[in-house]
Parts: C-alpha cells; structure tokens; sequence
C-alpha cells in the first residue's frame, strides 16, 4: 500500500501534541470522574433525619430484627417477621392484613424442576387510602429468606425500606392516590406470594403501578433494571421523581430475555405496570450465610428508600388512569440525571449516525487524509480488537477460576475490584497494540472513521433486535462522526480539531464507561468479556484522541522510526504489564478465609424404604471439603424426582433414623376406568416442602387437584411422568386428589419432604472456618423418599 503523506494521516495535528494530549486527557479524566462519582451511593440518614425524609438509620433497625436469622417460608423463624411485620404497619395506624392462602408459583404452574410448584403464602398487606384515588401505588417486597442465609440484603432490605417509606408517608398529608404495601412470602421458593398476591387479592383485582424492590448483592447504586411494556411515561416519572435515578433501557432488554424472575414477575403476568429496582454489587454474599445485617451498605439502602419514598410521592399524586405510552424509552445515567428520549427515535438515530460516518469517510477521502483502501482496511482491521478483548478477557477468567476453583461457585469473588481493573487493562492493551502495529500502515484518521463504522453498524443492529441499547453505539458514533467532520473542516493547526474530537469522546465516556462499571457486578466476572467489549467500544470512539498520545504519524527514517515505534507499543505494554499486575493481586488479595470462606455444596437424600443414603452435590469440580463426601456422578431422577433432572455428584452416606412423608388414603373410588384417590401428603418432621410424584407406567393422570386448586397435567420425562412440589406444608398435611386411568393393578407413588441442616446425620464433618455454604435452594438439603404403592 503506498505511503500517505504525514500531514494527511490523520484527523488532527496540533503544533503542540503532548500540550493537546494533556489537556483531552484531562478533559476525558474529569468527564470519566463525573459520570463515575454520579453513581455513588448517597450518604445514610441517621435516625434524627426529619419525620417526613427516609432515614437508613431507622430502616437498619427494622433490618436488624428481620434478618436476625434465616427465616424460609413456613418456618417459626418466618412466623416471627410476619408479627414483627403486622406490629411495624399497624403501628402506623394503617390498614393491615395478612392474606393466607394457597398458590401457584408465577408465570407457569409447572416450571418447577420437580413438577407443578404451588405454596402455602402468608402476605402482609397494608393500605394507606388515597384522598381522590386514580389507582393504586403498590411498593412490593418479600420478607422470606432463603434457607442458607438471614437475608440481610435479599430482602430485608426492601421489605425494611418499605416500612420506613409507609411510616414516612403517614407522617404528612395523605397522597392522592391509594398506596398499598405488600410484603410477600414464598418468593424464595417460587413467587408464589406475589403469584397470590396479584391473581386474587381484592386490592389487585383493578391492576395499577408496582415499585418492586429488591437486593442480589450488598452493596453498589440502586438500578432500575425491570420495567412494564410501553415505559415510556414511567421512565419519565423515574427521571424525575426519583433523587437518585440509575437505570438503563439496555438493561430492560437483558433481563427481559434472561430467565431470572422476581416478584415483579408475578405483577407483569397480570397486567400490572411498575418499575423494579435493586441493587447488585457485593454478590459473592448473595443468598448465603454471609448476608447479614452487617453486610449491608447503608448507602445503598438510603438510595432504595430516598428513590421509593420520592417515587410514592409523586406516582400518589398522579392520574394513573393511563401510563402506558405505546412506546418503550430509551433512557440512561448521566451526571445529574436521567437522559430519556422516545424508542421511535432509535432506528433513525441508529441510521443517522450511519449517514454520519459515511459522510466522514467521504470527507476524510477527499481531503487525502486516507484513500478508499486504506478506509477499508481500517474498517476490517478495526473488527480486531473488537473480536479479541473479549476473548482476551474470558481466557484470562478462565486462567484464574483454575489457580481458584472456588470461583465456579460464586456469581462475584469477594474483592472483585482488582480482577475488574484487569480486565479493562487488558482490553486497553489490545486496544493499544492494535492501534500502534496498524496506525502506521493504515494511517489514524482510517482506523478512526473504521472504528465509528463498526459502532455504526452495531448501532443498527441494537436498533433492530435490542432497541432499548442501541444509544451505547449509535450516540457514540453519532458524535465521533460529528466530530471528526468539524475537526476536518477547521483550522488544522489551531486547538478546535483537538476540542471537537475531545468533546465527540466525552460523548462515548459520558455512555460506556458508566455501562463497564454496571456491567461487572450484573454479569460478573464470569462473563467480564461483555465489559471488555464495551471498554474497546469505547476506546474506539477516542481513537483521535488516543492518536496524541503517540509521536507524529509517519514522516521518520533509520533512529528516528525505531523510536517511535517503540515508543507507540509502550501504552499497550503498560496496560498489559497492569493486567497482568492487578490479576496478580487479586488472586494475593482474594484469598479464601474464615470471613471470605470457599463455597461449597452439599445435600443428604435417603430412601426410607430401602434404608439407603447418599451424599450428593452439584459441583462439577468438587472442592476439597465436598470431594470427601462424594465421588461418581449419578442421575437420581429416578430415585429423588423431587431433585429435579440431571446428573449429581454422588456418594455413599449412613441411614439416619428419619421417617418419610405419610401419604394416607382418604378415598379411593373406580368409576368409568378412572380411579379416583384423594390422598393427604404430611411430613412426619419441620419441612420445608414436599413433592408427589407418580409412575407414568402404573397410570396416567387425567386430572389433579391440591389443597382445592387445580394443577395443570403436563408429563415429564422419566419414570415419574406426574410431579408436583408444595412448599411450606402446613402441619396438618396437604389434600391432593389425583384422577387416573391405571394401567395395571396398582399405582406407584413417590413422596418426599426436604428440610435443611446437614449439622445431626451421622457422618458429616463439620466445615472447617474457610469454608462456607454456596448460595443455592438446595445447599444443605436433606430429604427423605419413600415410594408408596396403592
């Protein structure tokens, strides 16, 4: 490819380079800061903040009783929160009750591993009516932990932060509208609560708009990540009503096609409006017994109250006869607020910022800055590091979870901050050596204009298949193309081509870096590769700005060449020293402890009419401690269809003298080839629920009913075709009535109960100090199965 002549090769070239380096870097240093600090928590209010003000303080002691120990549904422990609950709220002089029922769990009755989920719920519900109400405020939270931890976090944060925001609201003049407080059980377990809550509460029985407030962390800014359909008149509301308002559409669309689910799921399935808020940092604590009180950044809190206290406020005094607009928004943080614009104006952006950089291309061509080929071996060339810096990233995770298997378990390490550091180091020095093995052959202003066609291009592609993240390429590009066409038509000496591409990167700062920083705590380390493909997008939106840092494009021969070129490779060897560095210290500083113990899983199950027991575990990679207890891989769908389906590790146990699930017959009658059996299912021990199951070869199950509620008969595969799971059993037993038409004599039915606490069977070894309980629903499970022939 022929040489360009220097003065061509790229998009500026101040008199005074390192002068104009210093000052863009300063200028994209101070922007990065703003945005960044704009994420922080704000400050906890101590318990003397005035009556009307959300006070972390007073809501913290509400936190302290909640999540005192673990407290799962059904339990004693859950008994005592719901009465702690009911005083709070009645306290207050509101309206409270608790609804008590049975339900199916949220958005299918039969997702459930071991068949149709359904629960015994007893939701806290209170009302603080509305003077001329338009609709109904409801602020949602579920006060149950998971069987592994007190749930400090998950949620006694929300459900602690709901009871300050009502005593808040009391303390002043009434809203306009109603708002109602809901406090749900069972969401652990299977959303059954909210399911109860939204399909037949009277309360819900005319919809309205649902602030959902949850934690999966301990610490980090409060995101709104989960919206309604049609948000754009939400979105405007959040903007402004809320004090601290974080939140990306980009977001929306990754949860929306994620399978995770909250008790806002619950609420979407009946036709319900509202906004879903947590906050996500801090997961290595998440759903074990680290997530205490303790554990709990009052900052964090203090926004998830400031946040639902304002949006109360402001959703109680207005008409909520029509939120819904027609339209998502695009929406995303910038320092001092929420930029929010219609999504009908996401694809013609998208295309727009395509014509932009079109129009730079031209422009860049004809001003001989760099020819057609050059333009195109800059756009195929600028795919590179795209292409890379992910994989980059995933391999160097992948090096790190080998020297500390113990990660494969967590959603975060405990100190992930250096590992987050490494992998934009990383990134930055693909970025960098890319750059200086191609700036000199293509030339800058080539690899420029490539680098803002692919965030272009991916710009349309967003628009079209992910509309709500478009923005993160299409304005970025936008402004580079914008840029880039100021600074070609401006004086090329003088500081504006320098202050034109400088404020096109601010740009690209202003969106992705906060977009990095969210990324690694939602997606964690184990997919950090997203973040490292975010933090290259944005380094090619600063290319021009990047480009000063190196010397003057071409122009040296013999010493002189030499020394520049070396002197281009030594930011990308800087940040590949740091990488190498910061992933270094992580793995010094993160180190398992009696504070910080390795996760590990375990679970007991037991056939009470054989006598036989095993160990069984879902590690792929057994740790130490787990690998004593179990050995082969197994499949116990067959044996423990309550388990669900796949394979476990395995290994031999001692029988434990505890007896099975009692499954009486009630009646039993034969009419027209169908057989008829009304059975009661009750544990025999504290359970935390417990499963029927039938052999799909012994009868088919035409129709099937439990505790009066009819369940869906869809078939499963294996040898039990029929399941159903309850959780919190009540004492007394659960009704089911099965419809059959046997195919035999007799019918085959397996029932289970699970409870939890490994600490009284026989042979188990307490864990040493650094090593702890992995967040899972059925870490230190124990069930008992018995199959029962009829």
């Amino acid at each position: 490819m022929p040489g360009v002549p220097p003065a061509s090769r790229a998009l500026t070239r101040p008199r005074r380079r390192l002068v104009a380096a210093a000052a863009a870097l300063v200028a994209l240093t101070a922007v990065g800061a703003g945005s960044l600090l704009d994420l922080r928590t704000p400050a906890p209010k101590s318990a003397e903040a005035p009556a009307g003000a959300f006070s972390a303080a007073r809501a913290y002691a509400d936190v302290q009783v909640i999540a005192a120990r673990s407290h799962v549904a059904g339990s004693p422990a859950n008994e005592q929160v719901r009465a702690h609950l009911e005083q709070q709220l009645r306290g207050l002089g509101l309206e409270t009750e608790v609804q008590d029922t049975v339900a199916p769990e949220a958005g299918q009755l039969s997702g459930a591993a071991g068949g149709a989920t359904l629960a015994r719920v007893r939701n806290v519900v209170a009302r603080l009516p509305g003077t001329d109400s338009t609709g109904r405020v409801f602020l949602v939270a579920h006060y149950d932990s998971v069987q592994t931890g007190p749930g400090g976090n998950d949620d006694a944060a929300g459900t602690s932060t709901i009871l300050e925001v009502a005593r808040a609201l009391t303390t002043g003049p009434r809203p306009r509208n109603d708002i109602v407080f809901v406090l749900t059980d069972a969401e652990e377990a299977c959303l059954c609560g909210a399911a109860a809550f939204a399909a037949s509460h009277p309360l819900a029985a005319d919809g309205g708009v649902v602030l959902n407030l949850e934690a999966r962390g301990s610490t980090g800014p409060v995101i709104m990540f989960e919206t309604s359909r049609n948000n754009a008149k939400l979105v405007d509301i959040f903007g402004r009503a809320a004090p601290h308002p974080v939140g990306t559409s980009f977001a929306v669309e990754i949860y929306r096609a994620l399978p995770n689910d909250t008790d806002f799921t619950a609420f979407l399935d009946q036709k319900f409006v509202g906004l879903n808020s947590a906050y996500i940092d801090g997961g290595a604590i998440y759903h074990t017994p680290l997530d205490t009180p303790a554990a709990m950044d009052r900052g964090s809190l203090q926004q998830h109250g400031d946040n639902a206290l304002g949006l109360a406020r402001e959703f109680g005094r207005t008409d909520l006869t029509d939120l819904r607009s027609g339209h998502d928004a695009t929406y995303f943080p910038v320092p001092g607020g929420l930029v929010r614009y219609p999504g009908t104006l996401t694809l013609p952006l998208a295309l727009l910022a395509v014509a932009a950089v079109a129009a730079l291309g031209w422009l860049t061509r004809r001003q001989g800055r760099a020819s057609t080929g050059r333009l195109a071996a800059g756009f195929g060339l600028a795919l590179v590091p795209i292409v890379v810096a992910p994989v980059a990233a995933q391999l160097l995770w992948l090096a790190i979870t080998a020297i500390r298997p113990g990660y494969a378990e967590l959603l975060d390490p405990y100190r992930p901050i250096w590992y987050r550091l490494a992998v934009v180091a990383l990134a930055t020095a693909i970025l960098f050596a890319w750059y200086a093995l191609t700036r000199r052959r293509i030339g800058p202003a080539a690899l420029a204009v490539g680098g803002l066609a692919w965030l272009a291009l991916l710009g349309v592609l967003l628009a079209v298949a992910v509309p709500g993240g478009a923005y993160l390429t299409t304005l970025p590009a936008l402004a580079g193309a914008l840029g880039g066409l100021v600074a070609l038509r401006t004086r090329q000496t003088g500081p504006w081509p320098v202050v034109a591409v400088t404020a096109a990167a601010a740009v690209g700062v202003v969106i992705l870096l906060p977009t990095v920083v969210l990324l690694f705590p939602a997606l964690g380390m184990g997919m950090g590769g997203v973040a490292a493909l975010v933090a290259v997008l944005l380094g090619l939106t600063a290319l021009p700005v990047v480009d000063l840092l190196h010397p003057q494009a071409g122009g040296h021969r013999g010493l002189l060449a030499l020394r520049a070129r070396r002197l281009a490779v030594l930011p990308a060897g800087a940040a590949a020293v740091a990488a190498v560095v910061l992933a270094g210290v992580g793995l010094a500083v993160d180190r398992f402890d009696a504070d910080h113990p390795a996760p590990t899983h375990l679970m007991y199950a037991m056939d009470a009419g054989t006598g036989q027991a095993r160990w069984l575990s879902h590690e792929s990679d057994p740790q130490p401690w787990t690998d004593g207890y179990v050995d082969g891989v197994t499949d116990v769908g067959d044996d423990f269809p309550g388990l669900g389906d796949g394979e476990l590790r395995a290994g031999p146990a001692q029988a434990a003298n505890l007896p099975a699930p009692k499954l009486e017959v009630v009646a039993d009658a034969t009419a027209g080839g169908e057989r008829t059996l009304r059975l009661r299912l009750t544990p025999q021990r504290a359970a935390r629920l417990a499963t029927l199951h039938v052999d799909t070869s012994t009868a088919t199950v035409l129709r099937a009913e439990v505790a009066g509620r009819s369940v869906p008969v869809e078939p499963r595969a294996g040898k039990w075709g029929f399941g159903l799971v309850f959780h919190a059993p009540p004492t007394e037993g659960i009704e089911v009535v099965l419809v059959l038409r046997p195919t035999g004599g007799q019918v085959a039915l397996r029932a289970m109960d699970a409870s939890d606490g490994l600490d009284a069977l026989p042979g188990f070894r307490t864990r040493p100090p650094a090593v702890g309980v992995v967040g899972s629903h059925s870490s230190e499970m124990l069930a008992v199965a018995r199959t029962y022939p009829l």
